[in-house]
């Protein structure tokens, strides 16, 4: 895939994350620029996680130094640039999809032409939209975590094993938004055990080492 702007996106430079004062990764080194995927590679503990936790803020630079557009990173500021979905869906099991959604849109705002009822008719949840999170199955739990990232006007979606819980129609719908975000000059870090059927080129690898 052919990044669309020669600045990257999201720059690291000997970045690692301490826990104790010992390294759980680092130091790593990778540029990301609009227009790419990154596949996070790595064995059980290398530090997947921890890395796309510490992108989406969750967490504090160890040592190092991470770059967004070519200026210093500020992770308040990129609150609504950066989008994370992991095993913790980030839903509010007493609320529906629909409410979840207004809430999320209501911090970060919204896609144009998106709103929440489109976008879960896109991930497969029509007829589910207002019904208790709490009561859908796991897959569909992940669908409605899905709908964020296509109504929410993040640029870098961190996805950490984003295809689990997924049936093969809910694989085909994660590889089709990450090839439209892709292709409209998102970017993305993805976590996966499984392949990644990506057609958009060849992804880009992060390869985690402790």
């Amino acid at each position: 895939m052919t990044p669309t702007d020669a600045i990257p996106l999201l720059q690291a430079r000997g970045l690692s994350f301490l826990r104790a004062d010992e390294p759980v990764f680092g130091p790593l080194d990778f540029a990301l620029h609009a227009g790419e995927l990154a596949l996070v590679e790595g064995d059980n503990g290398s530090g997947k996680t921890t890395l796309l936790r510490l992108l989406a803020g969750l967490l504090h630079v160890g040592e190092g130094e991470l770059r967004w557009r070519g200026r210093g990173w500020n992770r308040d500021e990129r609150a609504g640039d950066v989008l994370f979905l992991g095993h913790q869906l980030g839903l509010k099991m007493d609320m529906s999809p629909r409410e979840n959604l207004r809430i999320a849109a209501g911090l970060h705002g919204t896609r144009s032409g998106r709103t929440a009822a489109s976008v879960l008719i896109q991930v497969g949840l029509a007829g589910y939209e207002d019904e208790p999170v709490r009561r859908l199955s796991a897959g569909q739990k992940k669908r409605a975590a899905l709908a964020r990232l296509l109504l929410l006007p993040a640029v870098l979606w961190l996805l950490d094993e984003p295809y689990a819980n997924l049936d093969r129609a809910g694989i085909a719908l994660v590889n089709q938004l990450l090839e439209e975000h892709i292709a409209g000059g998102g970017a993305a870090l993805v976590t996966s055990h499984g392949a990644v059927s990506f057609h958009g080129g060849e992804p880009k690898r992060i390869r985690m080492h402790g």
